[in-house]
């Protein structure tokens, strides 16, 4: 192969390609997938990028498109093979626009979510993205694996919001679609490829987000439930009476919570139960904190719930959440666990759950499932904190998760970690399908290859397995 980094140089500048101390590019979040890149290369524009990706065409070498790398997937992590480059956009950082009346943002795709929050904090919006890693993900990263996020349930997840999107084509064509526009139906909206897409399909250089207004009332409770039945039906409720004042609505198990009680050390300041609901309501209309009292009065009054305890401050809001957002955490303390981010139909979710933590518990009785996430959008990270091989486990959660006519990913997306069960799962018409887009945007197979589907046969030139 000829040696491509004298020409990447000269399109980045010398400082701006590594072949030295790559270990944190080499590495996902988790630590379970590690590669071994050629260089990486740091563009600080759309056409740095489209000269990058034009001289690795040239040489058939493969990218591999990395933001933050806050990603649970492997979805941004190179392979072993020493012929990789990752494309680092971090130094494509910059908020270039904020329209406070069209409610739109446009923001490089290097720039972390917590910055974008914060330009929009200042003009009294928000972006309707929330997740833990916020401060390190960086836009295009979330645009490229249409991140989710507590607040799917009000505000739907990064494709809903995601307006226009500028990116580089595996063939080094810039394609600049950054409308700032709510409604626009002329042709074929392309840009939904590359959002999800996990940098297979093209790059994510820049993206237009649409906005939302700035909540002046938020209300946090925390309630404990007999079982994931009666979390649905206080969801139903719920709904009925407060509608969209709902933003999020996670669904927490006792193995969970205790796991976050043993390793962070957080107290639970409410009756402990098999499972656990922390539920936010925002809105700008007064009231919203009778309003929700007295429904939360009612579903206790029903027997729905065990208890409930509402956040009296900012401070104790924060606590609650903490619970939350310490799991993940927890588990890497209590020597890391198996993850499927899986999704059913909510209705479905009670029969899953029961079976699927019945299942795994009779095969493996040492395990402990850690169950959490989104439950108004039908989304759970069914976790197993277990030193048993991964496979058999995963077999179980997801073959229940497509007799229950669900995803296997849910939000976290495929990357390298899940192309095998993809293949396993998915109608054999839906992968032939992806097969087809993926060779029309990307013929020659250099973008983040094996990531999503399988690296391409070198004989057919068709997807296959890994």
């Amino acid at each position: 192969m000829p040696d491509i980094v004298p020409s990447l140089a000269a399109v980045v500048g010398t400082d701006h390609v590594l072949t030295d101390g790559l270990d944190a590019y080499a590495v996902d979040w988790r630590r379970k997938f590690r590669g071994r890149p050629l260089a990486v290369v740091r563009p600080a524009s759309v056409a740095e990028v489209a000269g990058c990706i034009r001289t690795c065409r040239d040489h058939r070498v493969s990218v591999v498109p990395q933001g933050g790398n806050t990603g649970l997937a492997a979805g941004a992590t190179p392979d072993m093979s020493g012929r990789q480059i990752v494309l680092s956009l971090s130094r494509m950082n910059r908020v270039r626009s904020i329209d406070r009346t069209s409610m739109t943002i446009e923001v490089e795709a290097g720039c972390p979510l917590a910055v974008a929050q914060q330009h929009a904090d200042e003009v009294g919006r928000i972006i309707p993205l929330r997740l833990a890693s916020e401060g390190t993900a960086q836009i295009g990263g979330l645009v490229a694996t249409n991140a989710g996020g507590i607040n799917v349930l009000r505000y739907g997840s990064t494709r809903h919001f995601t307006l226009g999107v500028e990116a580089v084509l595996a063939d080094g064509t810039i394609v600049d679609a950054l409308r700032h526009l709510r409604k626009d139906n002329a042709g074929y909206d392309w840009k939904q490829l590359l959002v999800g897409s996990e940098g297979t399909l093209g790059i994510v250089t820049a993206a237009v987000l649409r906005l939302m207004p700035m909540p002046r009332y938020t209300v946090t409770a925390l309630l404990s439930v007999p079982g994931p039945a009666d979390a649905v039906k206080i969801l139903e409720a719920l709904q009925t009476e407060l509608g969209e004042a709902i933003s999020a609505f996670e669904f927490m198990s006792s193995g969970s919570v205790d796991l976050v009680r043993r390793h962070r050390g957080h107290d639970v300041p409410i009756a402990l139960a098999r499972w656990y609901l922390l539920v936010e309501l925002t809105s700008n209309i007064s009231g919203l904190a009778a309003d929700t009292q007295e429904a939360l009065a009612a579903v206790l009054d029903s027997g729905l719930a065990i208890d409930c305890v509402l956040a009296s401050s900012r401070q104790q809001a924060s606590e609650l959440w903490n619970i939350r957002e310490s799991i993940t955490e927890s588990e890497q303390l209590a020597g890391g666990s198996i993850k499927h981010d899986v999704s059913v139909p909510t209705a479905s979710l009670p029969a899953f759950l029961d079976q699927a933590v019945a299942a795994v518990e009779k095969s493996f009785p040492s395990a402990i499932c850690s169950l959490f996430g989104h439950l108004g959008d039908g989304n759970i990270h069914f976790n197993v904190v277990a030193p048993e091989p991964a496979e058999p486990i995963n077999r179980i959660v997801h073959d229940l998760i497509v007799y229950h006519g669900g995803s296997i990913s849910a939000e976290h997306g495929i990357g390298a970690y899940r192309v095998d069960e993809l293949v396993r799962c998915k109608p054999a018409a839906e992968l032939d399908l992806m097969s087809r887009i993926k060779r029309s945007f990307d013929p020659y197979d250099i973008l983040n290859p094996g990531k999503v589907i399988a690296a391409s046969d070198p004989e057919t030139g068709r997807p296959g397995r890994l």
